[in-house]
């Protein structure tokens, strides 16, 4: 990663703090040894902002999960410490706060001054990077152009170098606080004229938006790679053994031409999964993955000792081209086995699901119990899905039937907003996509089910017969197992989602408290500089005053904070209501303060920002702005504005085009309204 403390000032710490360390030997790194005595592995990592949705890669946790599986493998415990500021991550490992960094570090003269380095994991370059269509044609155009870099990045020298070769070109140096995003936005937007990203991010960047394009190359290729403090030569050999064992050094060369593909998997241990970006399957959530084939996909890697890779597909047929030209090894997506499929070249694995075919209408229509009954109606579909076929056979039946083809980029539960919308008359669910919906909504309902339930599967190459072995043998292990059952309830079941509502705790009691808690709450809001009312609102939304309270993601307590999180803020048992206040409060004045960087108009206006940061993550709302300016709405205030932007990121063509990708917007539009009303309410009581 590029964004690092100004070599500069980097090499000057590195040389003043080993002088330091020669004369008052108060530093010393722990080495292996005492470490292993000692028992616990510290890990430093960077905050940063909220990750990106992986479009097509390794997930940024997995970092981790191989420090985890090192960790593991010498029977110790891992200690992550999160470090705010990345230029603060190599004085911390020098100051011996950690034994090790591990956060897609990039590998620098400078830096190598300060630390040592592991094998490296990866390989990146510098690039050029322009707003699409205004890239210089020819390297010697670069002295009409202004270069602009982030402050305290590894960019910073790499521009430096470019202007000495072309003394006409402008170095201009932005703010260090600005996202990658940002700075293309403003690259976009004309505000500057070229940048420099790592390959890399670039790579990832360009996987969801098509404005910018890059130039030419600015640096030859450097490492990513693990650092360890200067001299722990016994540390750095373990983890380069593990590196090399594991096959997550970038140069690691197979021992043996493997014979076929299962056993290139086990031999790079890598597996890659395709499947698509819905709430069903994969999407990012307040900074985290989920979605319940990701699990599966996450779960199988770790019972077969690889690391995952996923790919999300444009739309639904991709992701049986990308296993027939085998650009991914598995796909994921409730598949119901079709002979239409099978003759493309895809095998199916046993059953890992059943559903049944529901015809899905608006709340307010009859039920019916003849197929019958659809003559005349328009049942809107993908022509790619199983449902296609459903509705073709059922028109033999029933020859009143229209079958109406929509985009194959619509995802199921875009069928049925538009349902519900009065868009599409009749759309088809399987059922478990219908009960994700219906744990949030009312105002759609099955009129019908389509004969039996059909089994889903995953798929594979068919070239690929004992790759197929595996996931069938693993499907037979876990279909309907512990792992399976509590994953599927969690999504699909979890009545959680539906929150087990304690009776509402009314505002205009006697002693005119608003909850149980208003003690606890006012201390916390006077801490931190909130409205205790809009606090006491905010719990309610969250929780009900329940807390015992989870959610479907785990998130826990009066204020819903995720046991992680709660962790990183120092707090343990969030079922305690003083914890669950404590971190809930603590969590959002931490998301309120990032989410200065939208520029929200006023401090009201910073408050809906913050909430609504604090429910959908502040990635997706950061989504939200940008595309509420590309809108002409006005992107610093969030009702009737950036609201409607996040309601535009549940529909696929906005979705693809965001960096966390898609988002259920109605979920944090009513949050913040359902906030705002008992708010004012709240409001109006209070100041009787």
């Amino acid at each position: 990663m590029g964004l690092a403390s100004h070599h500069v000032r980097w090499a000057l710490f590195a040389c003043c703090w080993l002088g330091l360390a020669l004369i008052t030997g108060q530093v010393h790194a722990r080495d292996f040894n005492t470490i292993q005595q000692q028992g616990t592995l510290k890990v430093l990592y960077w905050t940063g902002f909220e990750s990106y949705l992986p479009r097509a890669g390794f997930p940024l946790e997995q970092e981790k999960a191989a420090v985890s599986r090192f960790a593991e493998a010498h029977k110790l415990q891992v200690e992550f410490i999160a470090i705010e500021n990345f230029d603060g991550l190599i004085p911390a490992l020098a100051a011996d706060q950690g034994d090790l960094i591990a956060t897609n570090l990039t590998v620098t003269r400078e830096r190598s001054l300060a630390a040592d380095f592991t094998h490296p994991l990866a390989y990146t370059m510098e690039f050029l990077v322009a707003r699409k269509g205004s890239a210089p044609a020819q390297v010697a155009q670069l002295n009409q152009y202004e270069l602009a870099v982030p402050k305290g990045t590894s960019f910073v020298n790499t521009a430096q170098g470019l202007q000495k070769a072309y003394p006409g070109m402008t170095l201009r140096y932005l703010p260090s606080d600005l996202s990658t995003d940002q700075v293309l936005d403003k690259l976009v937007a004309g505000e500057i004229q070229l940048t420099i990203l790592d390959g890399n991010t670039l790579s990832a960047v360009q996987k969801y938006r098509n404005d910018v394009t890059r130039s030419f190359q600015a640096s030859g290729r450097r490492s990513i790679a693990w650092a360890v403090s200067k001299g722990n030569q016994s540390l750095l050999k373990q983890l380069n053994g593990f590196l090399v064992s594991e096959n997550l050094a970038a140069n690691s060369k197979p021992k043996i031409k493997p014979k076929n593909r299962w056993q290139k998997i086990k031999q790079e241990k890598v597996i890659r999964f395709v499947m698509r970006n819905n709430m069903a399957s994969y999407f990012i959530w307040r900074g985290e993955l989920h979605g319940f084939n990701y699990e599966m996909a996450r779960h199988f890697a770790k019972q077969h000792n690889v690391r995952y890779q996923i790919i999300v597909a444009p739309d639904h047929k991709s992701m049986l081209d990308y296993l027939v030209d085998d650009k991914a090894d598995i796909a994921l997506g409730f598949l119901t086995p079709t002979a239409q499929r099978k003759a493309m070249g895809i095998a199916f694995s046993r059953p890992y699901h059943y559903a049944s075919e529901l015809v899905v209408a608006r709340a307010d229509e009859p039920g019916i119990d003849q197929v019958t009954a659809l003559k005349g109606r328009e049942i809107y579909v993908r022509p790619s899905s199983s449902y296609w076929s459903t509705v073709s056979a059922l028109q033999k039946q029933v020859p009143g039937i229209k079958l109406m083809a929509v985009a194959e980029t619509l995802e199921t539960e875009e069928l049925i907003d538009g349902v519900a919308e009065n868009r599409y008359d009749l759309t088809i669910a399987d059922s478990h996509i219908l009960d994700l919906e219906l744990t949030w909504r009312d105002d759609v309902q099955s009129i019908m089910a389509l004969g039996d339930p059909k089994e889903q599967a995953w798929a594979v190459n068919a070239r690929h017969g004992e790759l197929l072995k595996v996931v069938n043998a693993y499907i037979g292990k876990q279909y309907r197992g512990l792992h399976y059952n509590v994953t599927y309830k969690k999504y699909f079941k979890n009545e959680h989602r539906l929150l087990k509502v304690r009776k509402d705790y009314e505002a205009l009691k006697q002693d005119g408290r608003l909850s149980p808690y208003d003690d606890l709450v006012k201390e916390h809001a006077q801490k931190y500089n909130f409205d205790w009312r809009l606090l006491v609102s905010q719990m309610y939304q969250e929780s009900r005053f329940d807390p015992q309270a989870e959610s479907w993601a785990g998130a826990q307590g009066l204020f819903q904070v995720m046991p992680k999180t709660a962790r990183e803020l120092g707090v343990e048992n969030l079922e305690v209501p003083e914890n669950g206040i404590r971190a809930g409060v603590a969590y959002l004045d931490w998301v309120r303060d990032r989410a200065k960087y939208m520029n929200p108009k006023n401090d009201e206006e910073l408050m809906w920002f913050a909430l609504a940061s604090y429910n959908a993550g502040a990635g997706h709302v950061r989504d939200a702005v940008r595309l509420a300016k590309q809108k002409g709405w006005h992107s610093d205030v969030w009702f009737d504005n950036v609201e409607r932007a996040m309601l535009l990121l549940s529909k696929r063509e906005y979705a693809r085009k965001a960096r966390y990708g898609y988002v259920r917007g109605e979920e944090p539009v009513k949050y913040l309204r359902n906030i705002r009303k008992r708010y004012r309410a709240y409001q109006e009581v209070t100041d009787r």
